[in-house]
């Protein structure tokens, strides 16, 4: 029925309050940049803040995410990317890692990636591309899926575009080498997931963790994830 299918992260593949979560990343982005002997604390997460809102925004298919993100950043930070760099590497390196206590895996998910790809499918880890790499694949390796090989990971180095539009869905399939209408989009936000289906893409929404902000569309399938589990069997 299908020749792909595509993981929301957070929330669908990952047990995580992404609320709670991403007070504690702040937190210890704020201590590690006060460690460093950088005391706009404030000041660096509003403009964390401001710079993804202008990348999640951003359209322009020449630049990538992180292009993006990093040339509004620097544009309005007092220091400069070659010694500011250092210490989002150093965060991502040493203080991410520490956020795993957050966030839990979710049972059974494992096994079930691991029988889609057995029927020879393409996976994507379809998470909306804000984050680098490493912290996709720590957030991965957190939901027990560390050794799984992906045929994508939407990492905010390789994507152009953002969910919700449309582009960022176009993007994948592109990507992957397959037409949306033989791709089905897994995921648990409604105003993010589900614009999928514009561009042909079937989808299930995930209850368990369920974001439903009021967004106008409907999904194909939808349930907790047992049901999720079931439909995987019948249907993939």
């Amino acid at each position: 029925m299908f020749k792909a299918v595509l993981f929301d992260l957070d929330g669908t593949l990952l047990h995580i309050d992404m609320d709670y979560f991403l007070k504690q990343y702040f937190k210890k982005m704020v201590e590690l940049a006060a460690e460093m002997g950088y005391r706009e604390g404030s000041r660096l997460v509003e403009q964390v803040w401001n710079s993804t809102d202008v990348m999640i925004a951003d359209l322009n298919h020449d630049a990538s995410n992180e292009e993006v993100f990093m040339r509004d950043f620097y544009r309005n930070w007092p220091y400069p990317p070659e010694e500011f760099n250092l210490f989002f590497d150093r965060f991502y390196r040493e203080r991410f890692p520490l956020l795993k206590e957050f966030c839990r895996p979710f049972p059974g998910v494992p096994e079930m990636v691991e029988y889609i790809m057995g029927q020879g499918l393409k996976v994507v880890v379809a998470t909306n591309a804000v984050f680098p790499l490493s912290a996709l694949q720590d957030r991965i390796a957190w939901a027990g899926l560390g050794h799984h090989q992906f045929d994508l990971i939407t990492s905010y180095e390789l994507m152009h575009f953002c969910k919700p539009h449309v582009q960022y869905y176009q993007e994948i399939a592109q990507r992957i080498g397959v037409q949306p209408e033989d791709c089905l989009m897994v995921g648990n936000d409604t105003g993010e997931d589900l614009p999928a289906g514009k561009i042909g893409m079937k989808t299930f929404l995930v209850e368990d963790l369920l974001i439903d902000k009021g967004a106008d569309y409907k999904a194909d399938w939808q349930g907790g994830l047992p049901h999720l589990f079931d439909f995987v069997k019948k249907c993939i």
